[in-house]
């Protein structure tokens, strides 16, 4: 079910976000939702991010969970056909099944488990992802980065990392998919101070992972049970553990594996809508408005694709799209 690769949803609900600081350390669980891409017989995913008093956790501004064990199966076609992005990174994971993905900067590769994907949108960029029809299901995390304001516009480009690099400890082992983690640095690109890692628990483990204070945290179980900061984390909600703090008591007694996505909190205001993350209605009102039209400038075809394959973008919501502010915890 690749299709968490992108927000599907043919009646999204605009999301903007106020900045908003970190309160330091805390401990809150955000369920997740099943959210259905693609109309009423498309495929689900597990939402976690964005939420309604947390819309990121530093940069990071989404994170679907695609082809999670509880989530509804339908029959809907798993492939996803040409769309665009502006404003935002990419950022596909796989634990199972393998993707073709082809976009309009003319990159077309797969990706398995254990690579990343990571896709720059800057100004716009149009993609496909399409299921390698010999590979099992797919299953895995897809996540958006925003871009900060001074990078939101550069060209769009595309990368894929193959050898990531890996921080072990007794009983551990975490795989940084971005940023930086306890001295272990991933070669993806980035544009704002954070990091996002794999991380994997060995059964009977107790360890202590080193953080850095300025960043917030959030962590999301993905198999078997993790005791993080003395809360019991099973796959579903999102463990969110505000700012402050400079290590993270970890434990397990039959073995685990989560995500872990933190940054410095983001001090901008978004404005996300279907496919974009800008800072003005105006100016995703102008990026729609140049996809429907097909221009080709701002989001060029793609390879193998016909015009007619092109996703079109859903009617604007009525009214100008307002901010909405980070409750403070607590609330």
């Amino acid at each position: 079910m690749w299709s968490a690769v992108s927000d599907l949803d043919p009646h999204p609900t605009e999301t903007l976000c106020e900045p908003g600081i970190g309160p330091g350390p805390l401990i809150r669980l955000y369920p997740a939702r099943e959210v259905p891409l693609g109309g009423v017989r498309g495929t689900y995913v597990e939402r976690t991010l964005p939420q309604r008093d947390l819309p990121t956790v530093g940069a990071w501004c989404f994170l679907d969970y695609f082809g999670a064990p509880t989530v509804t199966v339908t029959d809907a076609p798993p492939d996803i056909d040409p769309h665009p992005h502006i404003g935002l990174q990419t950022v596909t994971w796989p634990f199972e099944g393998m993707i073709r993905h082809r976009d309009s900067v003319r990159s077309d590769v797969r990706i398995e488990p254990g690579q990343l994907n990571l896709m720059t949108s800057g100004r716009g960029i149009a993609h496909s992802e399409y299921t390698v029809p010999e590979a099992p299901a797919g299953r895995g995390l897809q996540l958006w980065v925003a871009l900060p304001e001074g990078h939101r516009d550069i060209a769009p480009h595309f990368e894929q990392h193959r050898d990531l690099p890996v921080r072990t400890a007794p009983g551990l082992r975490a795989t940084v998919l971005l940023g930086s983690l306890a001295g272990v640095t991933s070669p993806a690109t980035i544009y704002t101070t954070l990091v996002g890692a794999d991380i994997e628990i060995d059964p009977a483990t107790a360890s202590t992972l080193p953080l850095e204070p300025e960043f917030e945290y959030a962590l999301l179980a993905i198999e078997g049970t993790v005791t993080a900061a003395g809360c019991e984390l099973t796959p579903g909600p999102l463990l969110y553990l505000g700012t402050g703090r400079e290590s993270l008591d970890l434990s397990s007694d039959s073995g685990g594996r989560f995500a872990l996505i933190g940054g410095e909190p983001l001090a901008e205001q978004l404005v996300m809508w279907w496919n974009f993350v800008a800072r003005e209605h105006a100016e995703i009102v102008a990026a729609r408005a140049d996809w429907e039209s097909h221009n080709t400038e701002r989001f060029g075809d793609i390879a193998g694709h016909t015009p007619d394959q092109r996703i079109p973008a859903p009617p604007l919501p009525g009214g100008q799209l307002r901010p909405r502010a980070r409750r403070p915890h607590g609330s």
